[in-house]
């Protein structure tokens, strides 16, 4: 019988160690096999793989901080204070001998098999814009709130205009870069890496270089602490100094001096260089741009390909551009706007559970979520994704073509009715109108009435 353990207290140095001591103590009296994970102050150690949790009877936490749970979907999870694993370790294993699975825990099963997938880089760049997404639309929309009273109406100190400005761009956009940064660094190498990352993301916006130069920080940080953490060895009883002092101290040092005398400078000159190209962009070639990054948003409804376009919007609005950010949203609401309009024109072409699942994919499209596609895509790929990145990619052609420009993020229509929140509003309706009503169109010619699929399967078989 083989059981895993997380332990974990809030200081990470004593009882964290002392909980694992004791189960391991106790399991080898019980003649039972464990293997417990540490989640101490340095990150965590003694990881436990998949093949671990795969082979687990159940599993024990023995924590008082939050752990996350998500591997663990679908087994068995016994949760007890730390206090409790070190004082009576063999009746934590015992009450873990007949712990049973709780629904959440299944419904939670599918998420934790998405995210194993991603891996690498793209998984702790992911990390890190998850985590920033929130202050880049509590911030928009406080920036929008702002403009809502005019467009310089924060310049007048005192008035909630300003104190609205500040609290969105003083503060929210300007917590943007260092989040990202300290969070990338934090995916690779747990809670060590947040420090240095942090400070290599504060100077990166200091010096001008902006998201990429947080991006880059991000990923020195974390491999930095990484290296650290493996190749330097203190005594057992100076363990306590490593997260506390030489690992935040020796890391914010090697990252910091790394971004201000060596990453800064380029970065910032490449970070002006692409400004400046935007902003000088001819009509056509704001189009072309347009025409990409809407392509993009419908190619994989939400996978890496989405994420690389919107996250590139997201960067250049924390820089004052705004246009991208427009064509990205309007392209991502698009591909689900459009298939619901061709459930709606076209009912002969879909069952009657895409047709319901049409009309969940109008409320999904008006909130952005470029997901609600993903249905009809899965059914039927070859017809649909392509209508989809026509119709997205003209809309987001004609977003840039119609200089439209966005200062949220995020919140699909429910955002637009803020006063200045969206240039050329009109325009910019008018462009997503038209990407719908192009992709409802194509999926109605290409897709097939389904009673002549039906006679076609009919005559395969008979054949």
């Amino acid at each position: 019988m083989k059981f895993v353990a997380i332990t974990a207290c809030p200081t990470g140095i004593a009882h964290t160690y002392m909980a694992a001591e004791a189960l391991e103590l106790a399991a080898k009296e019980m003649s039972v096999e464990i293997k417990v994970e540490t989640q101490g102050s340095v990150g965590a150690e003694n990881v436990l793989t998949e093949q671990d949790i795969a082979e687990a009877k159940a599993v024990i936490i023995a924590a008082d901080t939050n752990v996350s749970k998500e591997r663990f979907a679908g087994k068995p999870v016994l949760e007890v204070g730390v206090q409790e694993a070190i004082k009576d370790a063999k009746s934590v294993i015992e009450k873990a001998k007949t712990a049973k699975v709780s629904l959440q825990e299944e419904v939670n099963a599918i998420k934790s098999e998405r995210k194993a997938q991603q891996k690498g880089p793209y998984k702790h760049l992911m990390t890190g814009v998850s985590y920033m997404i929130p202050f880049v639309v509590a911030g928009g929309i406080a920036i929008a709130l702002s403009f809502a009273f005019g467009i310089k109406a924060f310049e007048n100190e005192g008035t909630l205009a300003a104190a609205l400005m500040q609290i969105g761009g003083g503060s929210a956009f300007a917590l943007m870069v260092p989040i990202l940064a300290g969070f990338i660094a934090y995916s690779i190498a747990d809670r060590p890496g947040l420090v240095p990352g942090m400070v290599g993301g504060m100077i990166s916006g200091q010096i001008g270089a902006g998201f990429l130069g947080g991006i880059i920080a991000g990923f020195i940080a974390g491999y930095t602490v990484d290296f650290l953490k493996k190749n330097i060895k203190l005594p057992k009883s100076m363990d306590g100094l490593m997260p506390v002092l030489i690992l935040p101290l020796l890391s914010s040092l090697i990252v910091g001096l790394s971004m201000i005398y060596i990453i800064g400078k380029p970065v910032s000159a490449l970070n002006k260089g692409m400004s400046n190209w935007l902003t000088s962009l001819s009509s056509g070639n704001a189009a072309i741009l347009g025409l990409v990054l809407g392509l993009m948003m419908a190619f994989d409804m939400g996978g890496p390909v989405n994420k690389a376009a919107y996250t590139f919007a997201v960067g250049l609005l924390g820089s004052g551009i705004q246009a991208p950010m427009a064509a990205v949203m309007a392209a991502g609401m698009t591909p689900p706007l459009g298939l619901a309009l061709a459930t709606v024109i076209a009912k002969n072409k879909f069952t009657r559970q895409e047709i319901e699942a049409g009309k969940a994919a109008w409320a999904l499209g008006i909130s952005f979520i470029t997901e609600g596609a993903i249905p009809f895509a899965a059914a039927d790929p070859i017809r649909v994704i392509p209508s989809i990145m026509v119709g997205s990619g003209i809309t987001g052609a004609l977003s840039m073509l119609f200089k439209a420009k966005l200062a949220v993020p995020h919140g699909g229509i429910f955002v637009l009715p803020i006063p200045n929140a969206v240039t050329n509003l009109g325009l910019y309706f008018v462009s997503i109108i038209v990407g719908t009503i192009v992709t409802a169109i194509m999926i109605s010619v290409l897709k097939k009435d389904l009673e002549t699929e039906k006679e076609k399967e009919s005559e395969k078989i008979t054949a």
